[in-house]
């Protein structure tokens, strides 16, 4: 086994930058990967839930994460989402991850299926013993319909020492709180990441490790502002800049799925990106482009934060 990479922080979920086509548009992401990297981000991951990995082929995921890994060329740890409805399927993108130098790969459980507990420790299970990666899981049961509870979490931990972290990815504050002081008293290392970005100042001062923010994508100095500050004990600017920061979520609440708000906002910041979105997600109407514009203006418009 690798030299375990420990991953903390703020990571984001990079959106999947394409073309009206569906071709990977590379210049846009290669701007956005540059802003993100200058912007002094912990990592980057590709293919989350915001990178719309769901609605894309097996070929096209490998083509994205091969693009992504070999552009950042280990200027910061690169992880891949490699989850899907099948073992075979996750395993298959996780090797190839390995393969094309990935430091870390991230594995939604199945959706679709509810299984029974077994049947879901021995997924994860195949997946620990086939790839030579650190693992992080993902937990988000809105989308998936199955919770990863603590105690399951524990369970697989202390029997795979490659899985090594968690993005959290709930509603319930107390959630993550179980997860941080059940998993990781037992396996001080185990990374806990909030997935919600209102829950990041939360999940640090719970004795959390980082985030996982779709808005840290357009936004990236609210969310490494808040982590510098709070590394630094200066509390009162952590509060401050979560304060701007909580607005944002509510841009989610302008389009579902939400993943043509993330690319409108980058546009707006002056990030030159395509707002192509793969279906079934849709263009965002001009109403709503304005109302991006709007919100934006309100939190960032005011933010001082210096990197």
């Amino acid at each position: 086994m690798q030299s375990i990479t420990k991953f903390h922080g703020v990571i984001p979920p990079v959106s999947t930058i394409v073309h009206k086509d569906g071709r990977i548009d590379k210049k846009g992401m290669g701007n956005l990967i540059d802003f993100l990297i200058n912007s002094k981000v912990d990592g980057l991951f590709f293919l989350g839930t915001g990178g719309e990995f769901s609605q894309m082929s097996v070929d096209f995921r490998k083509e994205v994460a091969e693009f992504a890994t070999q552009y950042v060329n280990g200027q910061v740890p690169v992880l891949i989402g490699t989850g899907s409805t099948s073992t075979k399927e996750t395993i298959s993108l996780s090797l190839h991850a390995k393969e094309i130098g990935a430091d870390g790969i991230i594995v939604i459980n199945p959706y679709y299926w509810p299984l029974t507990e077994d049947h879901l420790f021995q997924h994860y299970a195949e997946i620990a013993e086939s790839v030579d990666l650190p693992i992080l899981l993902y937990n988000f049961p809105q989308l998936t319909g199955q919770d990863l509870s603590p105690e399951f979490v524990l369970k697989l931990v202390e029997a795979y020492p490659n899985i090594i972290g968690i993005k959290e990815t709930v509603e319930a504050v107390g959630h993550t709180r179980e997860m941080i002081l059940k998993v990781k008293q037992r396996k001080p290392d185990f990374a806990v990441f909030s997935g919600y970005d209102d829950h990041f100042l939360n999940t640090l001062s719970l004795g959390g490790d980082g985030s996982i923010p779709a808005t840290a994508n357009f936004a990236p100095e609210l969310s490494i502002g808040i982590y510098q500050a709070f590394k630094q004990g200066n509390y009162g600017k952590a509060i401050e800049l979560h304060r701007k920061l909580a607005h944002l979520p509510l841009l989610y609440k302008l389009d579902s799925p939400f993943v043509g708000v993330v690319k409108e906002a980058l546009c707006q910041r002056g990030i030159e990106v395509s707002t192509e979105v793969l279906a079934p997600a849709r263009p965002l109407s001009d109403e709503k482009k304005e109302q991006v514009k709007s919100m934006l203006n309100q939190v960032l418009d005011k933010s001082s934060v210096s990197l």
